[in-house]
C-alpha cells in the first residue's frame, strides 16, 4: 500500500515538473547573474519574473495605445476646424 501511494505521488509530481535544457551565450548568463535579485536566485525564477514584467508592460502599453487613438480622434476635431483656420488668417 504504501508503494502504491509512492509511486502515485511520484508520477504526479514529476507530470508538473520538466526540466529542459536551453543554450545560453556566456554574455547573457553574466547579464542575467547580475539582474538576480538575490544571489541563489535561479534562472528559472529571473525568468518567470521577466515574463510577467513584459506581460504587464504590454497590457500597459495597449492602453496606453488605446488611449491614444481615442485623443488623436478629438484632437483632429478640435484642431481642424473652419472657425481656427479664420481666426489665425485674421
Amino acid at each position: 500500500m504504501k508503494k502504491l501511494i509512492y509511486n502515485s505521488l511520484y508520477t504526479n509530481y514529476s507530470k508538473d515538473i520538466m526540466n529542459t535544457t536551453i543554450q545560453l551565450d556566456k554574455k547573457l548568463v553574466k547579464e542575467l547573474q547580475e539582474i538576480r535579485d538575490y544571489p541563489r536566485q535561479t534562472y528559472n525564477e529571473l525568468i518567470q519574473k521577466m515574463i510577467k514584467i513584459y506581460k504587464n508592460t504590454n497590457k500597459n502599453n495597449q492602453y496606453d495605445e488605446f488611449l491614444h487613438k481615442i485623443q488623436q480622434q478629438k484632437m483632429k476635431e478640435l484642431w481642424d476646424n473652419k472657425e481656427d483656420e479664420a481666426w489665425e488668417n485674421a
